[in-house]
């Protein structure tokens, strides 16, 4: 299979948003009552917080048009001490039930061929899933029959995707970062599978951490996902779930108007505590707000960082992979303080 072809099944296969709700649902934790939603009320939000047209009809980067010249000058100005930390989980190359399709190294050449003096290698990585540290762009997710900014299934053919691709961030991202680390919020060292985080939350970090997110910012959230694997080993996530945003954070990120989120897990907790719907955050940032998405983060030598500096703010980079027509991009951002 080429790799056009299999980032676009990827596209395809996660524009099933709509399904049945899955036994274990019931048995989830269940929202407080001022967070219950319903489909209908994802469905309201998708027009209340929609981000269409906003930068004109042809606009194909959403919310990183609010990543200005401006935006830039400022964060540039929070490196002070030199000191950059890697957001990226290492490749993970060890079959697990959270990885079921591995990162592949194939050595090309080794050197030892007497006038070829060159080791080649290969890479292979099915990166969109729950292992492997990427960016979703806005043309991985369909929600019926549409993309961000009311593009269609004709922009994504079997060649890629003509609209909304990876491509457009082929200039990097350079941003103020923000981390947002809810166990250190809590008093514990992660989130268990299925713990929601909820805007309240989002609230008492700011407090907490003596921050303002803001317009323009790049928002990571922590939930120790790494620190749990590393310690109890990886976990199935359709079956047993995974810590994340409830679908009420999204409207509280949209008041803040920032450019970018990403987390150390998928985003949505999981199950969605939502009836009819899997994925409701990646959804409403994704399709509405046109909120591109750092997925499987490695946050936890980010958050020490920060714990030691006492500054939860830094510059983030990140220089997703320019593939004309890709659905995204493995890539390693880079915080610096």
């Amino acid at each position: 299979m080429t790799s056009s072809r299999r980032s676009l099944l990827l596209c395809f296969a996660v524009g099933v948003l709509l399904a049945a709700t899955p036994g274990w649902l019931n048995a989830a934790e269940k929202p407080p009552a001022r967070h219950v939603m319903t489909l209908t009320d994802i469905e309201r939000q998708l027009q209340q917080l929609s981000n269409w047209n906003r930068w004109g009809d042809g606009d194909e980067l959403g919310s990183l048009n609010l990543m200005t010249p401006k935006t830039r000058r400022r964060a540039a100005k929070l490196v002070k001490r030199g000191v950059t930390v890697s957001l990226a989980r290492v490749a993970e190359e060890a079959k697990a039930v959270d990885n079921p399709d591995p990162f592949q190294q194939k050595m090309l050449k080794i050197g030892r061929t007497p006038g070829v003096p060159w080791a080649v290698d290969n890479y292979s990585v099915n990166y969109h899933g729950y292992a492997h540290t990427h960016i979703d762009s806005l043309c991985h997710l369909f929600f019926r029959g549409r993309l961000y900014n009311g593009f269609t299934h004709e922009d994504v053919t079997e060649k890629g995707a003509r609209r909304l691709s990876i491509h457009n961030l082929r200039h990097g991202i350079f941003a103020r970062g923000v981390l947002v680390d809810i166990p250190r919020l809590r008093g514990k060292q992660w989130l268990e599978p299925g713990e929601a985080v909820y805007p309240e939350d989002l609230d008492a970090w700011e407090k907490k951490a003596d921050i303002k997110i803001g317009r323009g910012d790049i928002v990571f959230f922590r939930t120790g996902r790494w620190a749990r694997r590393d310690a109890k080993g990886p976990w199935d996530v359709q079956a047993v779930g995974m810590p994340g945003l409830h679908a009420s954070c999204c409207a509280w990120l949209k008041s803040r108007d920032v450019a970018m989120v990403g987390s150390d897990a998928a985003m949505d907790v999981m199950p969605s505590q939502i009836e009819g719907i899997t994925h409701p955050v990646h959804l409403l940032l994704l399709h509405a707000m046109g909120c591109h998405i750092f997925d499987n983060c490695d946050l936890e030598d980010l958050g020490a960082t920060c714990e030691k500096f006492n500054r939860w703010e830094f510059l983030l980079t990140a220089s997703p992979i320019p593939v004309r027509g890709g659905t995204g991009s493995p890539l390693n951002p880079i915080a610096g303080f």
